[in-house]
């Protein structure tokens, strides 16, 4: 599914942000990028957009006063360096709402946030066989010692090559051992969300905390980034 998606910020700077991110995941249509909330209204109200990311404070006239006028509002994530506007945002009920400086990670969740709304929506129109097939991509099955264990993807934060083992790390704290290999859990995994970055690495970009020169940071975990991977790796989130 395409998230036809539209961004409207006073400054271009800020636009270039989001551009930027938007870049890195194929899922994202950019139709448009406006720093007039008049012109942004003709497109939105012409076109079929999915998702809007909308500043707040705008001189023509404010996010919340924009999302107000339309009749037929597409969801929007606010965006915008004066959070204590959130209230009114969510009042307007608003999908999220980002602080700038914007992260990446926090921008990942928030379209993670738009794709499983619309998949909810989606899974209500179709039949049961369909479900069940779109519930099987949100986990994989890992063997690990004599029994095959369950994992959610969402819930893995980095795998770690261990010899004739992988490592993979979850959200809980815990780590599960199989005996596999990068190439096999790959495939298996959504590109949009894993990277590998080193020989012995693979990171979920959602999970990462910060980037400090060839090293990702996830919780206390230095994660090194090997020069094989290093140009695509930075190529990806655009820094």
């Amino acid at each position: 599914m395409k998230i036809r998606t539209v961004i409207l910020d006073d400054e271009p700077l800020a636009i270039d942000v989001i551009k930027n991110y938007c870049d890195t995941m194929p899922d994202i249509e950019l139709l448009g990028c406006f720093t007039n909330p008049v012109e942004a209204m003709k497109f939105v109200t012409s076109k079929t957009v999915d998702l809007i990311f909308l500043d707040i404070e705008m001189p023509l006239l404010t996010g919340i006063e924009f999302i107000d006028t339309l009749k037929i509002r597409p969801q929007f994530i606010f965006t915008t360096a004066y959070p204590q506007f959130a209230i009114d945002g969510f009042e307007l009920e608003a999908l999220d709402y980002l602080v700038k400086p914007i992260a990446y990670t926090r921008f990942l969740k928030s379209v993670n946030k738009f794709t499983y709304q619309a998949s909810k929506n989606e899974n209500k129109k179709q039949p049961l066989i369909v479900q069940k097939q779109e519930l099987s991509d949100k986990f994989l099955f890992v063997k690990s010692d004599y029994e095959s264990l369950k994992i959610f993807i969402d819930d893995i934060k980095y795998i770690e090559g261990l010899k004739d083992y992988l490592k993979i790390n979850l959200n809980s704290g815990k780590s599960v051992l199989t005996l596999s290999n990068f190439k096999n859990l790959l495939e298996k995994l959504p590109e949009q969300n894993f990277m590998r970055v080193h020989n012995s690495y693979i990171v979920n970009l959602q999970y990462i905390n910060s980037i400090q020169r060839n090293r990702i940071i996830i919780d206390q975990k230095r994660i090194p980034i090997s020069e094989t991977y290093k140009k695509l790796f930075f190529e990806r989130i655009k820094l």
